[in-house]
């Protein structure tokens, strides 16, 4: 079985991997299709998003495509930056940006009114259009500083209560095993396995 990430964030292609990994599958990336067709992540929500990805390449690549999208709530913005988590700071903005950005719009606001939570929504999608997709959250607050030098996005500033660090202050296996995307691919693995499964019983089937 291949699958296709459809996802040119090599950070993200990073926890994936290290997910799946181990799962009898070749994991494929984008750089191997193009050219690609352009994808507009317009959707209101994380799951339309999610699935807009993942349904393009599976039919652009005629493979089982994973797309994610993760979007930030952060209770004293009103639910911002949400979908728009990636570019809150612009369209081209870096991960230094946004973090910027969102400390500064919470400038003032104590400890306990800093509330957070991640949400991330993976679609799998086959050629055929048929569509798989889970969540994961993770809740937490916003730190009043930058911390850490590991992870990306808002990982430096998105502080976990029960570890007593931000997401930037751990590492990458101890990432997966509590994040809101490791959550979320914790489920695309079993939904994976089922589809390994039913390959294996097709292909004993065809051999009979």
């Amino acid at each position: 079985m291949e699958l296709v990430l459809a996802t040119g964030n090599p950070d993200k292609q990073k926890e994936i991997v290290a997910l799946l990994g181990d799962l009898p599958i070749t994991i494929r990336t984008l750089n191997e299709f193009e050219p690609l067709p352009p994808i507009i992540e317009d959707g209101e929500t994380c799951e339309a998003n999610a699935i807009k990805k993942a349904t393009v390449i599976a039919n652009h690549t005629g493979l089982l495509a994973l797309a994610d999208d993760t979007g930030l709530a952060v209770d004293a913005l009103g639910g911002r930056p949400g979908v728009y988590a990636a570019r809150y700071a612009g369209e081209h903005a870096t991960y230094q940006d946004n973090c910027r950005k969102l400390l500064e719009e919470l400038q003032g606001v104590p400890v306990g009114k800093r509330a957070a939570r991640f949400l991330t929504v993976i679609a799998l999608a086959e050629p055929t259009d048929s569509v798989d997709v889970v969540e994961g959250v993770l809740d937490g607050t916003i730190a009043e500083t930058v911390s850490g030098t590991d992870g990306f996005g808002y990982d430096p500033v998105f502080f976990v209560p029960e570890l007593g660090k931000t997401l930037a202050q751990i590492t990458l296996e101890e990432k997966n095993q509590i994040s809101h995307r490791g959550r979320a691919l914790a489920k695309v693995k079993d939904v994976l396995r089922q589809k390994i499964q039913q390959t294996i019983e097709s292909g004993r089937s065809a051999a009979r």
